[in-house]
C-alpha cells in the first residue's frame, strides 16, 4: 500500500516521541541503584530494602499494566485515548525523576522518600509506555507502515537509552564528574531529562495523526481471568515465557550495576571507563539490528541460538581472562571487547524471543480458535519487568557476600564532602583512590566471576530449553499458518472450518 503523506509524517514524528521516555528508562532502570550505592551510606538492612522496595514496585508495575491498559481504552478526549496520557505520564515522570536524584536524605528518611517516589515512578512511567505503544494500530492500518514505525521508535528508543548509558557514567564519576561530585551530577542530568521527555513526547502528540477515530470506538475491558486462561491455555507461550525470562535475568546483570561497580573497583572511580565499555558493548546490538533480517533468512532460529551460545561463550571467556590474567594496560580492552560478543549473543537471543511470543498468537488461534494478540504481546513487558527484579536482586545479594558496601559506603561519604565544598576536587579524588587500594582481589574476582558465569549459564539453559520445549520453528509455523488461511478461506465460501472443533477447544 503507498503511503500518505499523513503516514510519512507520522513516520517522523511518532519515533522521536520516545527519545525521552527511554532516556528516563535508561536512567532510572541503569543507574538508580548505583547512584543510591554510591551517594548514600547504607547499612545491610536499608540495602535490602532497597533492594525490596525496587523488587515489589517492579512486580506491581508489572501487574499494573492490564489495569493502565484498561483505563486508556476507556478514555475518550478530543486527542484521544492515547495523547493525554502520553504527555501526563511524561510530565509526572519527569517530576518522580527530579525528587529522586535530587534529594539529600540520608538514612531511614531517605528510604522512606525512595519508597514512594519508585512505586509513583511505576504508575507514571506506566501512563507513557501503554499510551505510546498501543497508538500504533490507530496510526496506520497497513502491515508495512505498521512494521517501519516500530521498527523506527525502536531505533529512536535505541537513541535515548545509548546516550544516557554513554554521557552519565562520564559525567557522575571521576574528573569529569558536573559539579564535582556524584550528587550534584545525577541531580542535573536528572532535571535534564525531565525537560527533555515531554518536550519530545510533544512531537508525538502535535506532529501525528491518527488514521481512524478511536473514540467511536466501544470501550473495551480484559478481565485478569481471561488474561490468565489465555496465557495457562497456550503451553508455547508459557515455555517461551519461562524461556525469555530465564534469558533477560542473565542479559541483564551487568548492565544493571555489577559492570560498573566492578570496572571501579579493579580501574578506578573513572565513569568514562565505563561510558567506553558500555558504548562499545551495545555497538553490537546496533549491527544486529541491521543485519538480523539476512541472517536470519540465512540460517533457522535454533541452530542460530546454538551459533549466538558460541559467540557469547567467547567473548565471556575472554572478560574473565582478561580481569584476572591480563596487565591493567590491557585488561580494560579485553573485558570491552568480550562483552560486545557477549552482548552480541544475548541480543539475538533477545530478538528470537521476540519473534518467537509473536508466533504463538498463530499458535493460539489454531488451538483456541482466538487470537488475543493484545494480551499475548502484553506478556514481554510483563517479563522484562519481572527479569528486571530478579537480576536487581541478585545483584543485590551479590553484593552482600562480597562486602561491597563497605567501600561505596566509604565513597558516597567523600561525595557528600565534595558536594558540601568541604573538600576540593583534587583532594575527593586523592581519598577514594586510597579507598580502592583496600578492595581485595577475593572481590574483585568474586564479582567478575559472577558477571562473567551467570549470565553465560542462564544463557544456555534458555537454549537448552528452547530447542526441548519450543516447537513452533519455522516449518512448523508455516504449517500451521498455511491450516488457518484454508480454514479462513473454507469459512468464506460458506463451508466449516478444517480444524476440528475438538482441536480448537483443546
Amino acid at each position: 500500500m503507498k503511503k500518505t503523506p499523513q503516514d510519512k509524517k507520522n513516520l517522523i514524528f511518532y519515533p522521536l516521541g520516545t527519545v525521552g521516555r527511554d532516556m528516563v528508562y535508561a536512567m532510572v532502570s541503569t543507574f538508580l541503584f548505583t547512584y543510591v550505592l554510591f551517594t548514600r551510606n547504607l547499612t545491610k538492612a536499608q540495602l535490602l530494602a532497597i533492594t525490596g522496595i525496587m523488587v515489589f514496585a517492579r512486580v506491581f508495575d508489572a501487574l499494573n499494566d492490564p489495569i493502565m491498559g484498561n483505563i486508556i481504552e476507556s478514555t475518550r478526549s478530543k486527542w484521544g485515548k492515547f495523547k493525554p496520557w502520553l504527555l501526563a505520564g511524561c510530565i509526572t515522570t519527569g517530576g518522580v525523576l527530579i525528587t529522586v536524584f535530587n534529594s539529600k536524605l540520608q538514612g531511614w528518611p531517605f528510604i522512606v522518600l525512595f519508597g514512594c517516589m519508585y512505586i509513583l515512578y511505576s504508575i507514571t512511567y506506566t501512563m507513557s509506555d501503554i499510551s505510546y505503544w498501543g497508538m500504533v494500530p490507530a496510526l496506520s492500518s497497513d502491515a508495512d507502515t505498521r512494521n517501519s514505525l516500530t521498527s523506527r521508535a525502536t531505533l529512536f528508543a535505541g537513541i535515548g537509552g545509548t546516550a544516557v548509558g554513554t554521557l552519565v557514567p562520564m559525567f557522575t564519576a571521576g574528573d569529569m564528574a558536573l559539579g564535582g561530585n556524584a550528587q550534584t551530577a545525577y541531580g542535573v542530568i536528572a532535571i535534564i531529562i525531565a525537560i527533555l521527555t515531554p518536550l519530545f513526547a510533544l512531537f508525538t502528540v502535535f506532529g501525528v495523526q491518527e488514521t481512524r477515530d478511536v473514540n467511536s470506538e466501544p470501550k473495551v475491558r480484559v478481565s485478569f481471568k481471561k488474561i490468565i486462561s489465555t496465557i495457562t491455555g497456550n503451553d508455547q507461550l508459557m515455555w517461551i515465557a519461562l524461556i525469555f525470562l530465564i534469558q533477560q535475568v542473565g542479559n541483564g546483570l551487568i548492565a544493571g550495576g555489577i559492570g560498573s561497580t566492578y570496572l571501579y573497583f579493579e580501574l578506578g572511580y573513572k565513569g568514562s571507563n565505563y561510558s567506553l565499555f558500555n558504548t562499545v558493548g551495545m555497538m553490537a546490538t546496533a549491527v544486529l539490528m541491521i543485519t538480523y533480517p539476512m541472517i536470519s533468512r540465512k540460517v533457522k532460529r535454533k541452530p542460530l541460538m546454538g551459533i549466538m551460545m558460541i559467540i557469547s561463550a567467547t567473548g565471556y571467556l575472554l572478560m574473565l581472562i582478561s580481569g584476572l590474567f591480563l596487565p591493567t594496560g590491557v585488561k580494560f580492552w579485553g573485558l570491552t571487547i568480550g562483552y560486545m560478543f557477549g552482548n552480541f549473543g544475548n541480543y539475538s537471543y533477545y530478538l528470537i524471543m521476540m519473534i518467537s511470543i509473536m508466533n504463538t498468537v498463530e499458535y493460539n488461534e489454531y488451538k483456541r480458535g482466538t487470537r488475543d494478540e493484545g494480551i499475548i504481546t502484553s506478556l514481554r513487558p510483563f517479563i522484562t519487568k519481572m527479569a528486571s527484579a530478579l537480576f536487581l536482586l541478585i545483584t543485590s545479594l551479590i553484593y552482600l557476600i562480597f562486602g561491597v558496601t563497605d567501600f561505596t559506603n566509604e565513597i558516597s561519604d567523600v561525595e557528600r564532602m565534595a558536594n558540601a565544598g568541604t573538600i576540593e576536587e583534587e583532594e575527593k579524588a586523592a581519598k577514594i583512590a586510597d579507598i580502592l587500594k583496600g578492595v581485595t582481589t577475593t572481590e574483585t574476582n568474586g564479582l567478575l566471576i559472577c558477571m562473567v558465569f551467570i549470565p553465560l549459564i542462564l544463557m544456555f539453559l534458555s537454549y537448552v530449553l528452547y530447542k526441548k520445549k519450543y516447537k513452533l520453528d519455522e516449518d512448523e509455523f508455516d504449517r500451521i499458518c498455511k491450516e488457518l488461511e484454508a480454514g479462513r478461506h473454507e469459512i468464506g465460501e460458506g463451508g466449516d472450518l478444517t480444524i476440528k472443533e475438538e482441536e480448537v477447544r483443546n
